[in-house]
């Protein structure tokens, strides 16, 4: 457990490490250092938050797992009131709180990862029934969906909703139940997305790239000649030209377009390499955790942070069509840094706590494996 803990701490510090070496080269084209120094105080006040979170007993969540909820519900529809919500590239998810914005969606990833594990924990003897094992929690999830999905984002209603299957898949629901409101799910995103001109926009972009280089996909386009121009070992740090003006947001979703340009084909890959060993430390912290909860939060937290990152690389490398999600560790963002720093916490804390179950180990093992049934 302990080199398991170790080496996922390793990865987040390089990750973290690497994004601000990023960002400093970014300010060079932006004649500034403001979100250098943004980045720094936020990495710094998400490692307090982390530490804190490492510290504390993880199963102290379950008394405020529906606080949580309750409080990031309501920041949520809060946040899509007209003139306390801020608009900003077509969408309403930032509150202005004078120093910084701030993102609530960021805080219902962990909110609804922490609220899913502690629902399968209390009812796991009841998990499944189609009622208690898909019904209800969907509607836990589709109250914190909805919300995001109007503001409109639709990458994080995607990677939540997919988290969420995941999360109860493991729990113990039967794979069966997820074919009919899976089928609807997408059936309901095609149809929003045909009928979205931007949505439509993007996936067609995506589809025929050459075509709309100079239009809706310039952005991925120039981010792929980023990619190109980098090769094997970079143009070096400091060097790239995408950065001037080329890619837009390349400090935030497309940062690793930056990374691939300036420090090539090794240092991209160093960067998968090191989300591949974190998702294999918190599996592995995740089940030999003590008890249920510890089991489905910690895979919560890894399967969260294991896909946005890798549906990150997938649009910043064009095998995805643009979903507007940061890179976790890496890309500009406080709230998501935070949030993200804050869920690592977490994870510790279920390895600091791992050890032999508070469950006799054959239930224990039936839940590990009810998702096979």
């Amino acid at each position: 457990m302990k080199t398991a803990t170790t080496t996922l701490i390793l990865c987040v510090g390089s990750l973290m490490g690497l994004g601000i070496v990023m960002l400093y080269s970014s300010s060079m084209a932006r004649g500034g250092t403001h979100y250098l120094t943004n980045q720094a105080a936020w990495s710094v006040a998400g490692t307090c938050a982390c530490l804190i979170a490492a510290l504390v007993d993880y199963r102290i969540l379950k008394k405020f797992s529906w606080i949580f909820l309750v409080l990031t519900i309501l920041a949520l529809i809060g946040v899509l009131i007209p003139g306390v919500g801020v608009w900003k590239n077509g969408s309403r998810r930032w509150f202005n709180l004078g120093v910084a914005n701030f993102q609530p969606s960021e805080a219902a990833k962990l909110a609804l990862v922490i609220m899913l594990a502690y629902y399968g924990e209390r009812y796991q003897r009841d998990i499944r029934a189609f009622w208690k094992g898909l019904i209800v929690p969907s509607c836990i999830a589709l109250a914190v969906l909805a919300p995001i999905f109007i503001e409109p984002d639709r990458g994080t209603t995607i990677l939540l909703g997919t988290v969420t299957a995941l999360m109860l898949l493991l729990a113990g629901v039967r794979w069966i139940y997820f074919i009919p409101p899976g089928l609807g799910a997408v059936a309901f995103m095609a149809y929003m997305l045909i009928s979205d001109p931007m949505r439509l926009a993007r996936i067609m972009s995506w589809l025929h790239p050459e075509e709309t280089k100079d239009g809706v996909g310039y952005q991925s386009w120039q981010a792929m000649i980023a990619l190109g121009s980098g090769g094997v070992s970079g143009l070096g740090l400091g060097e790239g030209r995408q950065k001037h003006g080329f890619v837009p947001e390349n400090h935030t979703d497309f940062i690793l377009s930056l990374v691939g340009e300036e420090m090539g084909l090794i240092a991209t890959l160093a960067v998968v390499c090191a989300f591949i060993i974190f998702i294999l430390c918190g599996i592995y912290v995740a089940w030999h955790a003590r008890d249920v909860f510890g089991l489905l939060l910690g895979s919560g937290i890894t399967f969260l942070i294991g896909l946005q990152a890798f549906i990150n690389i997938g649009v910043v490398t064009s095998a995805l069509p643009n979903k507007g999600l940061p890179l976790p560790f890496v890309s500009y963002g406080g709230s998501s840094l935070m949030l993200m720093l804050l869920a690592v916490g977490v994870l510790i804390s279920i390895a600091r706590h791992g050890g032999p179950p508070a469950l006799p180990e054959d239930e224990l093992e039936d839940l590990r494996h009810t998702q096979f049934a």
